[in-house]
């Protein structure tokens, strides 16, 4: 069989729009082909719920990381691996703290730094830390916890004679 120009006009077209698809989905993505160095930091949570693995860490609204793990401590407390873009060295008293994009939205690690001169080294691990607040457990508190005073409000109410 002989190929038509026409044929191999079409095929250089997808060729070209597959090519172009694919600079977008890396262009628009995530995904970041040029190196850049980093280090690994740790952070003890007593709850890291919501949080998963590739969520975001950043410091004043500005990404600078992402998490790389989460283990459960002999201790039963969560502990969270983070990369951290080399430029960024943050302080030995620096706070983390597990924050969420509106009511519903994606889980991320707010960084604060510190004061302090000593920067955190490769591997250091912050201990000061606000886990995820947790907002079904909180609205069933609150809705278990008042049923609970009306009830006690009701037995203490003295009975007429």
């Amino acid at each position: 069989m002989k190929s038509t120009s026409l044929e191999r006009i079409v095929g250089l077209f997808v060729l070209a729009a597959i090519g172009c698809m694919s600079f977008f989905a890396l262009k628009l993505g995530s995904l970041d082909l040029r190196p850049t160095e980093t280090y690994l930091i740790e952070a003890r949570f007593s709850n890291a719920s919501g949080l998963i693995v590739g969520s975001q860490v950043s410091v004043a609204g500005v990404p600078i990381g992402t998490v790389t793990e989460m283990k459960l401590a002999k201790d039963f407390s969560a502990i969270v691996g983070m990369r951290i873009r080399k430029p960024y060295f943050l302080p030995t008293d620096s706070i983390a703290s597990i924050r969420g994009h509106g009511l519903l939205g994606d889980k991320y690690i707010a960084l604060s730094p510190g004061a302090e001169e000593e920067v955190l080294k490769p591997g250091a691990r912050l201990t000061d830390t606000e886990s995820a607040v947790d907002l079904e457990s909180l609205l069933s508190r609150f809705a278990f916890g008042a049923m609970q005073g009306d009830k006690a409000e009701k037995k203490e109410a003295p009975k007429a004679p």
